[in-house]
């Protein structure tokens, strides 16, 4: 990922940080005579694990000019004179994506083994979370020095960051293999073979018994192939599909249902959908879907393995309203009575961005990107005046997506894909210059990918920072004078959007002036359909056109957060506890029957926190920090607050259950692990194990009385076709709250400043006009 100033929208200005404050002199230890020892200094830190908060100096400083580091030496202690360029958590740039890549090819042991490599991934490999911390501290702006535990004789600095690194998933065509490579990023090596490469491979290893995702390269060829088959050309002929161009190809991971799905072959069970003008590209293509043809490809060897014309369905006829080109749609008369609407900022924006560090309305925050995930939120942190900056979060995302259908029919039942194992949502998301979203001032942030071959690929905008209004924030009149205090809520969303076949995804991240974020899911883009014979109707679905019917299905989503709730690095002083409204009995407590109270439960356990939400109990969850209070004497913490939510509908035994066992329940709690990272296990695509990853992974039954606490929130919905949600399926929102629970000692809002405007009513005619002294208008 990648930003810069001119990622804005036009004629706007972001406002720089304020960097006037310089960096600290960064020194070590080091008394030789300036060569390089040969200790590790990833290794020497992690010897010092027994006291995590000790961030020791580096025992080296390079001297080589490839390094772009000036050095000089004052008593015999060298001074580093130049800051370092990438912040440990910012996301991979082209051109590490490059040497990583080509690293890793370079190591190949034969030319046969290199020309067969494909590359499903090339993400950051992210550092503990006390390098992160000595990064902020002494390395980037703002410069934090807080976030380091105090020491006797002042910090110990070192000279520099441990190298970063990138973590590579690769597929060899020939083989059949995944492996997975970690490459240093930072030193200039001796290839074996073709020169010098900016890169080192620190492991390599091969993962027996998996599948990686499915890549849009092998999507596009799957197409191909299945399109240039003879017997399928021919059962489109039955049909009368000739024309191959309308043919839309769709291959789908082919899951895990017998042992005909192990991962000792790479497969796609293609669904089949047909347009019916070749010179439309905006026409729903999948209001023709094509039934009773079974296709099993070979994405290894990319052919057709299995072909089964097994049932003559006729295409549904075509339907008028199939077309959602502007102008074109109903008739072709769009709507022409909506006046223009603009968000003008004319003094730009509220928010400060320095790289990919924002900060706004005290809040700050870094954004990272990876293929898989997608949006990352790193080192969440809100600025509580005296008290300084005091973290919330440590990382926020989304980790994994199912969505099952409840159609018993083929080919409907094995529709259970896992959007971000099986695909990446990050891959699949889009350049918003082709259509936002967001207005006002808008700031754009650039994605990078490898792509199958090893190639480099671009996302432009691909994330979207900006400010919205969002009503009131509160508001109070007294009855008595006549006075009032209003004030405009206002928020600052974070957001990407991916598109993976049918399905349009938004995924945002919103920040609120009061200490409240929210996580916001919009779902979009166009049903899945199925076709029916003449005269049929399935109770597993609705039927929105002759001849065509939406099955009924389920979207889960699922956030993985990294908490820190006034946890500095290195601290793990954060518990869970669950909140239930409780009735109290009649009796003498209780005498008018109309006693209830909130009832606190600790979840001591991992078993113990694998948690339903209950609405009738108004259930809830709340990360404390056993060792920080606020005024009042009682811990400060954060709560999980639910949207609607739903489990899966499906009976036990579902196929799809074995790779999803972390559907079972909304919450689940473990302690901080860094390699548990995926609900479902790294590789869910074709996976034979029952229960791998979270389900798996709390058997352990780890304490979390005081911890490095992650929260994973399983939240979904239910979705059961309407008319209305054809020929294009309006946004549906889904998400859940995080909100300061006895974090702050009064309301963060009480100092929202007025933004009022005055009003003058002129007949129908409503000027707004704003009020500098920012009293409340007389109306």
């Amino acid at each position: 990922m990648a930003t810069t100033q001119e990622k804005t929208t036009p004629n706007c200005c972001i406002k720089p940080l304020n960097n006037k404050k310089k960096p600290p002199q960064l020194v070590h230890d080091w008394k030789g005579s300036g060569s390089e020892p040969s200790q590790d200094p990833i290794r020497k830190r992690e010897s010092a694990a027994a006291n995590p908060t000790l961030i020791r100096p580096l025992e080296s400083l390079p001297q080589s000019p490839t390094t772009n580091t000036t050095t000089s030496s004052t008593k015999g202690i060298p001074v580093m004179l130049r800051a370092q360029s990438s912040h440990p958590l910012d996301p991979l740039t082209a051109a590490e994506i490059s040497v990583a890549v080509s690293t890793v090819r370079a190591a190949g042991a034969t030319p046969e083994v290199r020309d067969s490599m494909r590359f499903v991934e090339a993400a950051l490999v992210e550092p503990d979370k006390q390098v992160v911390a000595l990064a902020d501290a002494y390395f980037f702006p703002p410069f934090q020095p807080s976030l380091l535990p105090r020491m006797k004789g002042g910090p110990i600095i070192p000279s520099k960051l441990p190298p970063r690194r990138a973590r590579l998933v690769v597929y060899n065509k020939r083989s059949n293999e995944t492996s997975v490579w970690i490459v240093e990023l930072s030193e200039v090596h001796a290839a074996t073979r073709g020169g010098h490469h900016r890169g080192k491979v620190i492991a390599s290893k091969v993962v027996p018994n998996v599948q990686p995702p499915m890549d849009a390269e092998e999507y596009a060829e799957c197409e191909a192939v299945v399109k240039d088959f003879p017997p399928f050309r021919e059962a489109m002929k039955k049909r009368g599909i000739e024309d191959m161009d309308l043919v839309m190809v769709d291959p789908w991971c082919a899951g895990y249902h017998s042992e005909a799905d192990a991962p000792s072959r790479r497969l796609a069970k293609p669904l089949i959908f047909c347009r019916t003008e070749s010179d439309c590209p905006m026409e729903n293509g999948y209001a023709r879907p094509v039934e009773g043809i079974h296709v099993l490809v070979d994405m290894q060897n990319m052919v057709v393995i299995e072909f089964e014309d097994r049932k003559l369905v006729p295409l549904p006829p075509a339907d008028p309203l199939r077309n959602y080109t502007a102008g074109e749609t109903r008739g072709g008369v769009d709507r022409s009575d909506v006046k223009p609407l603009q968000i003008v900022q004319p003094e730009g924006p509220s928010f400060r961005v320095n790289g990919h560090f924002v900060e706004w309305q005290k809040w700050n925050f870094r954004i990272g990107f990876t293929p898989r995930e997608g949006l990352i939120i790193y080192s969440v942190a809100y600025v509580d005046g005296s008290r300084g900056r005091r973290p919330v979060a440590h990382r926020l995302s989304f980790v994994e997506m199912v969505v099952p259908y409840g159609d018993p029919n083929d080919p409907h039942y094995r529709k259970n894909a896992f959007d971000a194992g099986e695909d990446g949502l990050g891959k699949n998301s889009h350049s918003l210059k082709k259509g936002c979203d967001c207005l006002g001032f808008i700031k754009y942030f650039d994605a990078h990918f490898t792509n199958f071959t090893g190639g480099v690929e671009t996302i432009e905008n691909c994330v979207c920072l900006h400010e919205e209004d969002h009503g009131i924030l509160w508001k109070h009149q007294d009855w008595r004078t006549g006075l009032a205090e209003v004030r405009r809520s206002r928020r600052l969303s974070v957001s990407f959007i991916c598109t993976v076949a049918n399905y349009e995804y938004a995924f945002f991240w919103h920040f609120y002036q009061d200490g409240k974020i929210e996580a916001e899911i919009k779902l979009t883009g166009i049903l899945s359909l199925g076709a029916l014979q003449p005269g049929e109707v399935r109770k597993y679905g609705t039927t929105i056109a002759p001849g065509l019917y939406a099955p009924v299905h389920q979207h889960f989503f699922v956030a993985r957060m990294d908490m820190a709730v006034d946890c500095r690095p290195g601290e793990t002083f954060n518990q869970v506890v669950e909140v239930n409204v409780k009735v109290e009995e009649p009796g003498k407590n209780n005498v008018h029957n109309n006693a209830f109270y909130a009832e606190e439960e600790l979840l001591r356990s991992e078993l113990q926190a694998m948690r339903d939400c209950n609405p009738l109990s108004a259930r809830h969850w709340i990360v404390r920090n056993t060792r920080t209070v606020n005024r009042t004497g009682q811990l400060t913490g954060y709560k999980l607050v639910p949207g609607s939510n739903c489990l899966p509908l499906a009976g036990s035994e579902a196929k799809f259950l074995r790779r999803a066992a972390f559907l079972k329940h909304n919450l689940w709690v473990t302690p901080y692990a860094k390699d548990e990272m995926y609900p479902g296990g790294e590789f869910p695509n074709q996976n034979p194990r029952v229960g791998e990853g979270l389900a798996t992974w709390v058997k352990q039954d780890r304490s979390l009385e005081e911890t490095d606490i992650v929260l994973w929130y399983v939240f979904g919905v239910t979705h059961i076709p309407r008319l209305e949600d054809w020929p294009v399926m309006p946004v549906e929102h889904i998400g859940f709250m995080l909100m300061p629970h006895g974090f702050f000692n009064c309301s963060p809002a009480v100092d929202v400043a007025p933004n009022q405007s005055e009003l003058d009513v002129k007949d129908t005619v409503v000027a707004a006009k704003p009020i500098q002294n920012g009293l409340l208008s007389k109306l």
